[in-house]
């Protein structure tokens, strides 16, 4: 992804970092991880192999999160939530007086965007989840998965260690990226984000245990109103932490409550598989809002 590309915007008082690319209709793509995570440091950047691509077909852009690559962190403690990432997202497709937009969230960022089409579908034309088990039922394999991680915590090695588990296949691993990545890491705001999150117990007193409420109320309100907007959920066939089992479990809850859902499942893909699989990715994503419009 070309600096050229690169955007800073203040939302709502949070310097917010973006890229942005391309025209016709608006593509926004959100990373996943959270603020303080002490396993990768992700940001826009993950979109890297797919971001120029995807410009060629639709305005992109892709969103450093609230707290996450070069956006600022929280202002308040009691902001360490998903809640205050959807408002903060919603806020920025506010101040770019973005809608009709196509989110996609992946991880993390899939929750956000299901969260985002809940609570201000007017905003949304379509939404794509990829590989999450923030947002599908059943618990992740995360601590599993990651067990033993080498030291330091967010090193270079550390991180590509991480993604190599979280993958299928490495050849994604660039370096460009892991160099992105530790940079991050080592930005005084980050590891300010640790110390709360890791130090201080915000994950596990604020973050972990608000967002187990909200899932549990998000799964609800899409079982009882379903997402109201065209949603296709893409996911790694071979993802060890969101299990394929989770994504078809949550396929049958959107499908449940809205006709227009569509899933595509990518084989030999891991947690990553826009990553792993970004032509077939892309093209994916290409044909379902060509579909729409």
């Amino acid at each position: 992804m070309d600096q050229a590309d690169e955007r800073f915007v203040d939302v709502d008082g949070i310097r917010t970092r973006y890229f942005e690319k391309g025209s016709g209709e608006p593509l926004v793509l959100f990373h996943g991880g959270n603020f303080g995570s002490n396993d990768a440091a992700d940001c826009g950047l993950d979109w890297g192999l797919n971001f120029d691509a995807l410009a060629q077909w639709f305005h992109v852009y892709a969103v450093d999160k609230l707290g996450q690559g070069m956006t600022d962190n929280p202002k308040r403690d009691e902001d360490y939530t998903m809640a205050a990432v959807v408002q903060h997202a919603l806020a920025f497709l506010e101040t770019l007086k973005l809608g009709n937009v196509h989110l996609v969230g992946h991880s993390r960022g899939a929750y956000l965007v299901a969260r985002m089409t809940l609570e201000r579908a007017d905003l949304v034309k379509s939404v794509i989840p990829v590989d999450t088990n923030t947002l599908a039922p059943g618990v992740g394999r995360n601590d599993i998965v990651f067990a033993n991680a080498p030291q330091p915590r967010l090193g270079r090695e550390s991180q590509r260690w991480v993604y190599e588990r979280y993958s299928y296949r490495h050849d994604h691993i660039t370096d460009d990226w892991l160099d992105a990545c530790t940079a991050i890491a080592q930005l005084p705001k980050y590891k300010e984000a640790v110390d709360k999150m890791e130090m201080q117990g915000l994950k596990v007193n604020l973050f972990l245990a608000a967002h187990a409420r909200q899932k549990e109320e998000t799964l609800g309100w899409i079982r009882d109103r379903g997402l109201q907007r065209p949603t296709l959920l893409v996911w790694g066939y071979n993802d060890p932490t969101a299990t394929l089992d989770q994504g078809m479990r949550l396929m049958e809850i959107m499908a449940g409550s809205e006709r227009r859902t569509q899933m595509h499942i990518i084989n030999q893909a891991g947690h990553f598989s826009y990553r792993e699989h970004p032509a077939e990715f892309n093209e994916v994503l290409r044909a379902f809002i060509a579909g729409q419009s």
